[in-house]
């Protein structure tokens, strides 16, 4: 709700303005956050269902795709921060002109605190109680 008020605060407040009515304005800011909220649960609940029957799916291409991905990020970390660089410095000794590539880590992080920070999300709601069963 916190995010919603400072993302949509000064619109509603700036449409809210137009009521002079004080407890009529309220009312309807509070109709506007609950129809704004009903919405985003709406569309929630919809990826939810996404979600599950692409998880219960038995084909690999639909329900293997976010493993494929964690997999391929974590292949991408181990490579840039252990296997190159150990097999750069053995390598190095016997082959001093081979260089090995470097990856652009930039995409990679976005890419794995995002599959990582959403996981985090979830994990909060349980460590504070919030969570839905169904």
């Amino acid at each position: 709700m916190a995010l919603l008020n400072m993302l949509l605060g000064p619109v509603l407040d700036k449409a809210l303005d137009f009521i002079p009515n004080p407890s009529e304005k309220q009312r309807r800011k509070l109709d506007m956050e609950r129809d704004l909220l009903k919405a985003i649960s709406s569309a929630n609940i919809a990826q939810i269902k996404v979600n599950e029957a692409e998880a219960v799916h038995k084909s690999l291409f639909v329900a293997g795709w976010r493993p494929f991905i964690g997999w391929t990020c974590g292949a991408g970390i181990a490579w840039n921060f252990i296997a190159q660089p150990l097999l750069g410095w053995f390598i190095i000794i016997w082959y001093p002109d081979i260089e090995f590539p470097v990856l652009d880590t930039g995409p990679l992080f976005g890419l794995v605190t995002a599959m990582l920070g959403l996981g985090g999300l979830r994990t909060f709601e349980k460590f504070k109680g919030v969570q839905r069963e169904k």
